[in-house]
């Protein structure tokens, strides 16, 4: 590798790591202003009643926005764990098979990173 093309690496994978960082503190924003926001209506009766949906179209369009966000990068995170632990794995297995079970687990592990952002976004809906 020529020392150009390293020094094309280091600013993709610099300039990669802080789009990563800017969506994660856009996504902790959109998700704060979605679970933070008061219901409208909140009338005291003596009954005790189920909270109001939200009704402000901005939040829920920051809830929707965020939940989406938080699919979407979880999903590109277990596929680059995935395309890395995979490959890592197979090239074991190749070398000794025995190790094909516990080669099979971290691969799982790996996926369970797009199940979290499932998860949170779920959770983020459920709210609005």
């Amino acid at each position: 590798m020529t020392s150009t093309q390293r020094v094309f690496k280091r600013r993709l994978t610099g300039m990669s790591m802080l789009l990563a960082v800017m969506v994660f503190i856009m996504a902790g924003f959109m998700t704060l202003k979605a679970v933070a926001a008061p219901a409208s209506g909140s009338v005291e009766t003596e009954e005790a009643e189920a909270p109001a949906p939200y009704q402000d179209p901005g939040v829920v369009k920051s809830a929707f926005l965020a939940a989406a966000i938080a699919v979407g990068v979880g999903s590109i995170g277990a596929g680059a764990a995935v395309g890395y632990v995979g490959a890592a794995a197979m090239g074991a297995v190749g070398e000794k098979p025995e190790l094909a079970g516990r080669a099979l687990i971290f691969v799982g592990l790996a996926e369970g990173i797009a199940i979290y952002g499932l998860i949170i976004a779920i959770m983020l809906l459920g709210k609005v």
